[in-house]
């Protein structure tokens, strides 16, 4: 049955009820704040945010007495949105309950857009993203390499991670070989693991300790099994590959923030199906194709879309093997995939 579309007045009357919700919602908190300040809250400490939860998050403290301990806090009014993985100043109240009173500096943050097309942060500080895939669903290269170019524009250290390398056979192991090929002929590091056998895990282990890492990729390539199988203790919920689409269900449903007990930390962010670069520019898909780099700006004529025109640099390199047939495919994906404000 086709969906109901909803007329202007039907959609002004739902972003009316959205907003007097929003608007209760942010004046209870407001009323939870003053409450907690004007209490006896302790001294302003630093803090790091592991968890996210509506008009709350959980703190880790980071230095004091506290340290170590992790404390449900609210947010100041003048405060922006904060993601897993910022530091930030706090309080600690009474029963549990604390303040927090500023936001610190990120040093990165890995932004996507939300289902309305505006920017959102969800996750910050990272330094590395490790992009998961698996034979099964089947990878593509056009997400893999939207993935590299979001990690380009952030500054972002990647890693390519085949996970389930258990289920390659006959059938899928020549296309999988194929895709691999060209990332670690770019430079790219790769790492092929299973999480339900343990195999690569050691080495995945130690790509990860002493930086914090946020785990991406489709649905159903296993970021739930790798977390439980790096970090035991942790019982994150794992969900089964869809029969009818081949695709995974959906299993975490907020970004976490977890230690690694040698040093570290992972943050396991919700499945991302479709990764829309709706907030980057020509540019910027230009120069997260680490390849075009010493190309861009060399074709014949200044503004050359790199498609048809006489003296282009790209096509002459493709050509010439220089770039890949199936990343040059990808990059035109993307570019026609961009507003047309971003050209």
């Amino acid at each position: 049955m086709a969906k109901r579309q909803l007329n202007r007045r039907q959609n002004w009357r739902i972003e009316k009820i959205q907003g007097e919700r929003a608007a209760r919602a942010a004046k209870r908190e407001s009323s939870a704040v003053e409450a907690l300040e004007g209490g006896d809250l302790g001294p302003e400490q630093t803090g790091l945010v592991i968890a996210h939860f509506g008009v709350q998050v959980e703190v880790e403290a980071l230095d004091g007495e506290l340290a170590g301990q992790v404390c449900r806090c609210y947010l100041r009014a003048n405060l922006p949105a904060l993601v897993t993985g910022d530091q930030v100043v706090w309080r600690a109240g009474n029963q549990g309950i604390g303040v927090i009173v500023a936001q610190l500096p990120r040093k990165t943050e890995l932004c996507r857009p939300d289902s309305r097309g505006q920017l959102k942060p969800v996750a910050a500080n990272v330094d590395m993203i490790v992009i998961v895939f698996a034979p099964l669903p089947e990878p593509h290269a056009n997400l893999i390499d939207r993935y590299l170019v979001a990690a380009e524009h952030a500054g972002i250290r990647p890693l390519l991670l085949l996970n389930k390398f258990d289920l390659i056979d006959e059938h899928n192991a020549p296309a999988l070989n194929a895709l691999l090929a060209v990332y670690r002929s770019l430079g790219y590091p790769v790492l092929e693991v299973s999480a339900h056998h343990g195999n690569g895990m050691e080495q995945l282990q130690q790509k990860l300790d002493a930086r914090i890492s946020v785990f991406v990729g489709q649905s159903g390539v296993g970021k739930s099994s790798l977390v439980n199988s790096l970090l035991p203790d942790v019982d994150t919920r794992v969900g089964p590959l869809s029969e009818l689409s081949g695709q995974g269900t959906h299993t975490t449903t907020t970004a976490r923030l977890f230690h690694f007990p040698g040093g570290g930390e992972l943050i396991d962010s919700p499945g991302i199906r479709e990764f829309g670069l709706g907030h980057v520019s020509r540019a910027d898909v230009e120069a997260g194709f680490i390849e075009f780099n010493d190309l861009i700006g060399t074709c014949r004529f200044r503004d050359c879309k790199h498609d048809r025109e006489p003296g282009c640099a790209l096509l002459k390199a493709l050509e010439e093997g220089r770039v890949h047939q199936q990343r040059m495919n990808s990059y035109r994906s993307i570019i026609a995939s961009l507003p047309e404000s971003s050209y």
